[in-house]
């Protein structure tokens, strides 16, 4: 079984140090000129469904078993944000690969990455 975490447990990870790199949005486009494109998608489609259904089956619990609802939902929560932070990390680690071996990262790529960050921010502040 895995190690089931709380968003508690993400809470007290480590913060990044100060002198670690900080990207700023010098680079972002006005948004004006994204609104035809679709928002990038966070999760793969079957992630996305996996997730929905544990959802549900949470919600349904909740009647039976409320306290319980209430951690699954909380375990539920920090997987979804484990699993967020860890697909935003592979994507910088591979930017960071390509930049130390010397290529060159084109800006498109560098482009749409930082649309991925700008979306998934502007889902989290209109929560």
């Amino acid at each position: 079984m895995t190690e089931r975490l709380s968003t508690d447990d993400l809470a007290r990870r480590e913060v990044p140090a100060e002198d670690d790199p900080v990207v700023d949005d010098a680079g972002a486009t006005d948004d004006s000129a994204d609104a035809d494109v679709p928002e990038p998608e966070l999760l793969d489609a079957a992630e996305s469904r996996e997730l929905g259904d544990r959802w549900s089956e949470i919600q349904t619990g909740f009647v039976d078993e409320p306290r319980r609802a209430v951690e699954e939902a909380d375990a539920l929560v920090a997987d979804l944000m484990q699993r967020l932070a860890e697909s935003f990390s592979r994507e910088r680690q591979a930017l960071e690969g390509q930049w130390d071996r010397g290529d060159d990262v084109s800006t498109e790529d560098l482009r749409v990455a930082l649309q991925r960050y700008r979306s998934f921010f502007d889902r989290l502040l209109a929560a």
